[in-house]
């Protein structure tokens, strides 16, 4: 996710962590603070065979029917859903991962994906683009978990190396999706530190 926040104050990412870093870079007077939550960095990414399927189901022409199928699977059977779209975003076995959500997590994560759409904005995310790391100079706060399968740790562990003023916060969340189960309070105070 990215956003530039009112009154010019954060970027972050998250899918758009590159396009956090390159505002920041490129037009520093925007951007105070970034924070980048399981955010790509400027490793290669995604493995091959994510690349040719991600192409294949998420290209702009088909990737309305994608979601539609997938929006009608969590319709019908919710349970399925969740196992299928959590199994890539964990290195840790789907059921655990089930097991450590609360019931509202559940709902809320089927309600999110069942209103997911990318268009064309997933494949752009799997084009290369230039290391602007090196050149951000704001304060920039990343967030990662080690059973991120979606995207690997040494991402954010390679742009801690690489962002002057860069601090690594680890999750111990069990996915890519590290606003969910338990230790997200923890986070969220990291968060609101960091920006006060």
């Amino acid at each position: 996710m990215f956003r530039a926040r009112q009154r010019r104050r954060r970027a972050d990412g998250g899918a758009g962590g590159r396009t956090a870093l390159s505002l920041a870079a490129r037009h520093p007077h925007l951007v105070e603070r970034v924070i980048l939550q399981s955010s790509v960095g400027f490793l290669p990414w995604p493995d091959r065979l994510t690349r040719l399927g991600g192409r294949a189901v998420f290209d702009g022409r088909v990737e309305a029917g994608t979601w539609a199928i997938l929006r009608l699977l969590l319709r019908v059977a919710p349970s399925l859903g969740l196992r299928l779209l959590l199994r890539d975003l964990s290195v840790l076995p789907v059921g655990q991962v089930l097991r450590n959500l609360s019931a509202g997590e559940r709902s809320l994560l089927i309600c999110l994906f069942a209103s997911m759409r990318s268009g064309r904005g997933f494949v752009a995310d799997m084009l290369p683009v230039p290391d602007c790391a090196a050149q951000v100079t704001q304060p920039t706060l990343v967030m990662a978990t080690r059973h991120d399968r979606s995207v690997p740790f040494t991402h954010a562990e390679s742009l801690v190396a690489t962002i002057p003023s860069a601090e690594l916060v680890v999750s111990q969340a069990d996915s890519h999706m590290i606003w969910f189960g338990p230790g997200y309070s923890r986070l969220a105070a990291t968060i609101a530190a960091f920006l006060a």
